[in-house]
């Protein structure tokens, strides 16, 4: 296991609190409820009580809470109730961030109030990983030394289950044994029946249950019903079909009479889950979510994570502070910080499937863009997260690229760009797909494909996985061998740049696939190791030689006095290649401390805009702390004072700090490059 999961009493509800080791960060999205592309509802706002919350695409998704103190509301989660008279805001006072926990802290009226959110995505546990439910835990305390009578109310509505608000939608109320189950979901329920970006799902259940506690109520009701906790502290329940319209928008809620709370803490927790019956369709099979096999059902699943609560979050606060020792000791407390955000957004745009034959396979979704699904420089970029953590996510993201490419109706000598178009993974829809070669990416791909595989045989300690596809590998490296050193007029990953000639870091890329395919036939035994050694040290001399501009090296061969980040020469050091000389990086990162700008380091010379994963990767390249943190430093800042409120978006202006495009994306895994590069130091 990549992280032994350790349950210590000593450790029981003990959370690693961000303000004692790391800078404060305000997030420009705040995780919340992160689990898969259609199940991620985020905070766009400084304060909780701000603004209602979001899907991740920005359509609103309204979870809300509200506390009554002796006998008047308080609004901790969402925005103004419609048709209420103003609900006062209870006073935030702290948030904080981990990679598995958000918390937020309220005070006001004589209470104190925490409310914690819990993803227990833990990388060594492909169970907990792919398992769709978020726990929501309260804490209430008195400030003022008196007892104060409280009641809790808390709703999830449709929205969470349909893409529009026209869709009609029906409540359930369910008894799986002693565990009391509301259910709701789209009368509809059109399965897998549309794919594309700009979507939410309207099919399977979204689930609202908690075990047996003091003062419990599960309602299904609807937002004009609510209305009557303001005033009453109750909701009646009514669970007849509807659609959202407006007063009348169906939530599943729940309410908690907790009688008289005095100094002493109160808790009371609840779980919301979402079971989509099937996640992906690959090549007309509609597959199941990972956690489904074996025959497991919703009931199965609720029943496991009530019973798993306290050992759950226990061991989530152990990951937690593991994960942040080694992210500090790596690249520092700004690149901490920055990893612990990109944490959950990595895995939240992402899926756990399994085959009919029980395969595992891991499709990403590529937000915010053409909605692609398992697109492979997509998987380049944040395949350093997987590596890290768990490199059998990774091989579940290379396997269906593999056997794609192997099938008859994949045309070209290079990899595809992607599966489809999530969630119908059925064959390349970017570019020329199967038919033309017309915005492909011939040489970027080839070059992902070689250089994930062997460094997934590096984190595997073994080239089996190489071994089954080697036919496929070494007709891509043959590709690159022909075409790598000089590529033609093509795309590469930042395809919004255009297509570019004589394209110098899509030419290291193609070196160091060539040389790290020539690693794997070293490896496998294959004749032709050498070969390939001697092609790809003989390519980064003439590299050399063709990009050197002065103090620096060129965006492209034939364009003097231009310049660019080189991210892919990351991977001379990290896979032990050093074919280049290490002045090459030393020059690069001299050069890029003087073109920094407040908010980073441009991508190239042509625009002030830039990527932040790539960002990382060239800080990577640094070869001490102080450069390395100098080229983080302003990603931070632009991190805490974007006026972009999105989840990280990975594109965006270097001066103003304004995203470009682009958000939720997964490339942000991209940034665990340096805790990798320590690992594999070490």
């Amino acid at each position: 296991m990549i992280f032994r999961r350790l349950i210590l009493s000593a450790l029981f509800l003990l959370p690693i609190r961000a303000a004692d080791t790391l800078p404060a960060l305000r997030p420009p999205a705040v995780p919340l409820i992160t689990h898969d592309p259609y199940f991620s509802v985020w905070s766009m706002s400084d304060r909780l009580n701000e603004s209602p919350t979001r899907h991740w695409t920005g359509t609103d998704q309204p979870i809300a809470g509200v506390i009554r103190v002796d006998g008047r509301p308080y609004r901790f989660m969402g925005g103004q109730w419609r048709w209420a008279d103003p609900i006062p805001p209870l006073v935030q006072t702290s948030r904080e961030v981990t990679p598995t926990h958000t918390r937020y802290s309220f005070e006001g009226h004589g209470i104190h109030l925490d409310l914690e959110f819990l993803t227990p995505a833990l990388p060594d546990d492909l169970d907990l990983l792919s398992r769709p439910v978020t726990y929501l835990t309260w804490r209430i305390r008195s400030t003022d030394n008196r007892p104060h009578p409280v009641q809790l109310y808390f709703d999830a509505p449709a929205h969470l289950a349909v893409n529009q608000p026209s869709e009609r939608v029906e409540a359930i109320a369910q008894q799986f044994g002693d565990l009391a189950v509301l259910r709701l979901g789209s009368i509809a329920q059109p399965v897998l029946a549309k794919s594309g970006d700009d979507l939410r799902i309207d099919w399977g259940y979204l689930y609202l249950t908690a075990p047996s506690q003091q003062g419990l109520r599960l309602i299904r009701t609807s937002v004009r019903d609510r209305l009557e906790f303001l005033t009453s502290g109750h909701v009646r329940d009514n669970a007849s079909p509807r659609a959202l319209t407006d007063r009348n928008v169906p939530v599943l809620a729940a309410t908690f009479d907790l009688g008289s709370v005095s100094a002493g803490p109160v808790s009371r927790h609840i779980l919301l889950a979402y079971d989509d019956l099937y996640s992906v369709e690959y090549f007309g099979r509609k597959l199941r979510p990972y956690w489904r096999r074996g025959n497991q059902t919703p009931e199965t699943l609720l029943k496991e994570a009530v019973q798993n609560y306290a050992s759950l979050e226990a061991t989530s606060n152990s990951f937690d502070r593991a994960l942040t020792e080694k992210l500090l000791a790596a690249g520092g407390p700004k690149y901490a910080v920055l990893s612990i955000l990109s944490y959950r957004q990595t895995l939240a745009a992402h899926k756990l499937v399994v085959d009919a034959d029980g395969t595992l396979l891991y499709f990403s979704k590529e937000n915010f863009s053409n909605g692609c699904i398992g697109t492979v420089d997509v998987t380049y970029p944040s395949s350093p997260f997987f590596l890290a953590l768990q490199p059998k996510l990774l091989e579940a993201q290379l396997r269906f690229i593999f056997d794609y490419a192997q099938m008859p109706r994949w045309p070209w000598p290079y990899p595809p760009h992607d599966i489809g178009q999530y969630p119908l993974a059925n064959g390349q829809v970017y570019g020329g797909a199967e038919e033309t070669e017309t915005r492909q990416m011939p040489v970027e791909e080839a070059g992902n494909m070689i250089l994930m595989t062997a460094a997934l045989a590096r984190a595997q300690h073994n080239a089996d996985f190489a071994k089954r596809y080697w036919p496929l590998l070494t007709k891509w490296a043959a590709y690159l061998k022909a075409k790598g050193l000089d590529p033609e007029n093509q795309l590469n990953t930042d395809d919004f740049a255009g297509h570019m000639a004589h394209n110098t870091n899509l030419s290291l890329k193609a070196i160091l696939a060539i040389g790290a395919y020539a690693q794997l036939a070293k490896s496998l035994g294959q004749p032709d190791a050498a070969t390939y050694d001697t092609v790809a040290r003989r390519m980064a001399a003439d590299w050399v030689k063709m990009a050197t501009d002065g103090d620096h090296y060129r965006l492209a061969f034939d364009q003097p006095g231009t310049w660019s980040q080189k991210y892919n020469l990351v991977w001379d050091r990290l896979l032990g290649l050093n074919f280049f000389p290490a002045e090459v990086a030393r020059t690069e990162i001299a050069f890029y401390k003087q073109k920094e700008n407040k908010y980073g380091l441009p991508l190239d010379n042509r625009q002030q805009y830039t990527k932040l994963d790539w960002t990382i990767w060239t800080a990577t390249m640094a070869s001490n702390r102080s450069d390395f943190e100098a080229l983080v430093a302003p990603v931070f800042a632009f991190l805490n004072e974007s006026p972009s409120r999105v989840p990280e978006t990975d594109w965006y202006e270097t001066v103003s700090g304004e995203q470009r495009n682009f958000q939720a994306r997964s490339v942000v895994g991209g940034v665990y490059i340096k805790l990798l590069a320590d690992q594999w130091s070490r």
